[in-house]
C-alpha cells in the first residue's frame, strides 16, 4: 500500500514539516530535509501499527 506524505519548507519557522492525511498523527519537523526524511522513516511504520493500518 502507498501512503502520501507531504513535506514542505516553512520559511517562517525555518524548518521542514511532514504531515499526512493517510497516516493519522504524523506531524514532524526538522531543520534539514534529510533528518526529516529519517524521522518519517522511523515514525510512519510505528504510527501505522498504532492506528492498526
Amino acid at each position: 500500500m502507498n501512503y502520501k506524505i507531504n513535506m514542505l519548507w516553512d520559511s517562517d519557522a525555518g524548518v521542514w514539516v511532514a504531515t499526512s492525511d493517510d497516516i493519522p498523527g504524523l506531524v514532524l519537523e526538522s531543520g534539514s530535509f534529510d533528518a526529516l526524511l529519517e524521522r518519517v522513516r522511523f515514525a510512519a511504520p510505528e504510527l501505522l501499527k498504532f492506528n492498526n493500518k
